[in-house]
């Protein structure tokens, strides 16, 4: 098989990639998914992932190395495994993330075209706010951004009277002018349906001739003339074929496929490679490091309300809940496990926000399986106040471990390898006991649950971090863009250093991470990364 475009993966950019590169009739797009159909109701219905969190058939489900940040565990990491990508099995929550963080994409590049005025626009043709349109926001897009305002549950109104009492200002869009305060949460679903990057984009171009779909399908080597990448080598059912590009190879597998697939094609760290007997292609140490990751934890309240566990863990009560979603998509089956948040400074002496808060209304704390099934929550009324960093210091890196593509690579995470990210996390954590005590949060809070008021102290405080800190699920940067193949993987055309027709366009492109949930941004990533391919007639 020819076409002109292979792009490795369907998730949150494969799917931009292939619906805005087969809207050129006369250039044929391949499509390539390790995993199968997103044809599911846990899927389409909003708090389903819970259920998915564990599950192979539409999850990589990865582990990553003992972290000695961490008090030398394990992390589970779950990245979407099916048509759709992570976003067919996230929270939903809908960020774009903030001025400066494009300000430093542009200066890492030295290309205004990643600036925040260029992914602004990208943005805008992206979304279709239920709000309306105003200088920040659009509306006809493919991508809805629902407002639960109305329907959240009285808890997460109470959370922002008490963010209010603690000097945290209202925000009633993240997404608009400023992101720092406090707000409810908008989420990608329309009709009470999870609107994933497949239902947004990829289905609708699946209808164009021009455009193929394979699932099931791994990308087990890039396949070479010269320094010039010609296509793929597929196995699907056992057999192992090849594809040829005639234009380029898009690697959108994300941030631990993408660089795993450069280092299986002799494109990475000249040493390891050499460890693995792979013909070197091209040397470049930086294809897998500067892995970045949000991380945090929760703190666990027992409440003197009701909270969602009293509506989804009596069987009779999910019956209702489950009938009421199937005939009307209502109620909280319709809606994330995260409603209210804010992006917050822990300290006065910080320039930008540099925690996201996250309330939850479920808690699985009595689970005894590894579902974690949002369903079946705790049998007591319960909330947690959640909170991850949004820019941290540390950097992991992801290397190959053997020449067998089915084998995953090895995950360094390295958290808390940076004594800033440690040192902002105690800060936070106390934030988080202040807000617990405000007039507005202590009425309905019965007693902390975890860590436990036992725990104080900023030693008990930091070993609590490190037993139970874990990632937010937005592993980013390993194949960054920049201005120069000394410190990068990729030019600003999203090209591979020292290759022609090979491009990365996922959350590996990423020179740092952005603020915030990343599935927007990889989307707005892939927006403009269409527009520049399109228009290479190299």
């Amino acid at each position: 098989m020819e076409v002109d475009y292979v792009i490795v993966g369907a998730g949150s950019a494969g799917c931009v990639l292939a619906n805005r590169l087969s809207a050129a009739a006369d250039r044929r797009t391949l499509v390539v998914e390790a995993g199968g159909t997103d044809r599911s109701l846990w899927i389409s219905m909003p708090i389903g992932y819970g259920r998915l969190f564990h599950d192979p058939r539409v999850n990589w489900c990865y582990r990553t190395a003992p972290d000695s940040g961490l008090a030398e565990r394990r992390g589970y990491w779950p990245r979407g495994r099916v048509l759709g990508g992570s976003s067919s099995i996230n929270a939903l929550v809908s960020i774009r993330g903030r001025a400066a963080d494009y300000e430093d994409w542009a200066a890492a590049t030295e290309d205004a075209g990643w600036g925040p005025e260029a992914m602004a626009r990208a943005f805008r043709a992206l979304d279709d706010n239920d709000r309306g349109a105003d200088a920040w926001r659009g509306v006809g897009g493919p991508l809805p951004a629902h407002s639960i305002d109305a329907d959240a549950h009285p808890l997460t109104h109470r959370f922002l009277r008490a963010c209010r009492e603690v000097g945290i200002p209202p925000n009633r869009d993240f997404n608009g002018e400023t992101q720092e305060g406090a707000g409810c949460y908008q989420i990608n679903t329309r009709g009470g349906r999870r609107v994933s990057a497949a239902a947004a984009f990829l289905r609708p171009a699946m209808r164009r001739p021009n455009l193929k779909v394979m699932t099931e399908t791994r990308a087990v080597a890039l396949t070479f003339e010269g320094q010039r990448c010609t296509g793929v080598l597929l196995e699907q059912g056992g057999h192992r074929h090849q594809v040829r590009a005639r234009r380029d190879v898009i690697l959108a597998a994300g941030a631990i496929e993408s660089p795993k697939l450069l280092q299986l094609s002799g494109i990475g760290d000249a040493a390891l490679l050499a460890r693995l007997d792979i013909p070197l292609r091209v040397a470049n140490a930086n294809v897998g490091t500067n892995l970045q990751d949000h991380f945090g934890l929760n703190y666990y309240y027992r409440a003197r309300v009701p909270t969602l566990n009293q509506e989804l863990s009596p069987p009779l009560r999910r019956f209702w809940h489950g009938l009421r979603y199937l005939l009307a998509r209502r109620g909280p089956l319709s809606m994330s496990v995260n409603q209210g948040g804010a992006f917050v400074r822990t300290s006065p002496a910080r320039s930008l926000p540099n925690m996201q808060l996250y309330l939850q209304l479920i808690t699985t704390l009595e689970a005894r399986n590894l579902s974690r099934p949002l369903l079946a929550p705790d049998p007591y009324p319960a909330f947690a106040l959640g909170l991850s960093n949004v820019r941290p210091e540390s950097r992991g890196k992801i290397a190959i471990e053997s020449t067998d593509p089915s084998v995953p690579p090895r995950i360094e995470a390295n958290t808390y390898a940076a004594a800033a990210d440690l040192e902002e996390m105690l800060e936070a954590v106390k934030f988080l006991r202040t807000l617990a005590a405000t007039q507005a949060m202590a009425p309905v809070v019965d007693s902390e649950i975890l860590p436990g008021p036992t725990v104080t102290g900023d030693a008990a405080l930091i070993d609590d971090i490190r037993e139970r800190t874990g990632t937010v699920f937005h592993p980013s940067c390993t194949c960054a863009m920049g201005a120069d193949p000394a410190t990068s993987v990729l030019d600003a055309d999203l090209r591979v250093w020292g290759t022609e027709g090979l491009r990365v366009v996922d959350a590996s492109s990423f020179p740092n991470i952005v603020s915030g949930n990343l599935n927007l941004p990889v989307m707005m990533l892939a927006t403009c990364a269409a527009d520049r391919i399109l228009a290479d007639r190299s």
